[in-house]
């Protein structure tokens, strides 16, 4: 509840003797009809509750019903934002019920407030809202027209089918600084792999590092990320005990390689027992889904 000095926008009623709807027990009193937003409107009041089921109540309750609906279509709904006023006879301005937005339609034509005041309240002479017995309230009513536009985003899952590639890297030992894969194509983009053999940065002699390299070359636009999880094995030739290590990455034309500093040990990889190196050959493998193609995007107005 507020108070505000402007009088009611579209409908006020002064009730005299309100207490003898309270005394003689009246359930409700059903105002006459008034127009708001092209619809027909009245207030109801109810002086003992609107739900007091024969029973003393502490509250007045005030509603406002949409009347009049018997000729509109089947499936008919307005949605209006109302208030409700009570005048202060001492003060000179009104106490009111913050607006509230309600939907009316066929089953719940009728909307307000159950406790809009308190009969303590409205009896207390000092309280002013009665003057001889008299009492004023009021409304606005503001129908909400349907003039959004409404837009519809459907969201399909689609299946993420992972790519996946073999390596075949003859002559490992005799590779000095990087070796780099062919290009290969993978969510509708282009990758690489870049293998160190005796490590990069801080990793350089203690372990082998992998990474999975992203190239834009081919798109004009290079600020969109690229999401894709990625996972690398290196097939072991003799116990089938591979090794491998999987990660998810935004990749972009600023962040264009990420992968594994540390991917396994020297003496691991170098160990020709340990069954990773044979022959000096290493068997690589790539599994690569780009994340972006996992869900489809469809807009439609309704």
């Amino acid at each position: 509840m507020d108070i505000r000095d402007a009088s009611p926008a579209h409908f006020l009623i002064k009730i005299e003797s309100f207490s003898l709807l309270d005394k003689c027990r009246v359930d409700k009193y059903e105002t006459k009809e008034f127009v708001a937003g092209d619809y027909k409107w009245r207030l109801v009041i109810y002086p003992n509750g609107d739900n007091n089921n024969g029973k003393e109540c502490d509250y007045i309750s005030v509603k406002l019903a949409m009347v009049y609906t018997s000729s509109m279509p089947k499936n008919w709904e307005v949605n209006a934002n109302f208030s409700i006023l009570l005048y202060n006879w001492i003060s000179g301005d009104y106490v009111y019920s913050l607006g509230r937005t309600r939907r009316f339609q066929r089953t719940q034509s009728e909307w307000g407030f159950s406790r809009f005041i308190s009969k303590k309240n409205m009896f207390d002479p000092s309280k002013g809202y009665l003057l001889n017995d008299s009492c004023v309230f009021g409304a606005d009513v503001f129908v909400v027209k349907r003039e959004a536009v409404t837009e519809c985003l459907s969201l399909k899952s689609v299946e993420i089918v992972p790519y996946t590639h073999d390596f075949q890297i003859s002559n490992f030992q005799k590779i000095e600084g990087v070796w780099e894969s062919e290009k290969f194509s993978a969510g509708g983009y282009k990758w690489n792999i870049r293998i160190f053999p005796k490590g990069s940065a801080e990793a350089t002699g203690r372990a082998m590092s992998i990474f999975l390299h992203y190239d834009c070359s081919d798109f004009t636009t290079h600020s969109a990320l690229v999401n894709a999880t990625y996972t690398v094995f290196i097939k072991n030739q003799l116990y089938g005990t591979h090794i491998k290590r999987t990660l998810t990455y935004s990749f972009s034309a600023s962040k264009l390689q990420w992968g594994w500093p540390l991917f396994v040990e020297l003496a691991t990889i170098d160990d020709p027992k340990k069954g990773f190196i044979v022959r000096d050959c290493m068997y690589l493998n790539i599994e690569l889904s780009v994340l972006n193609n996992g869900l489809t995007f469809s807009s439609t107005w309704i």
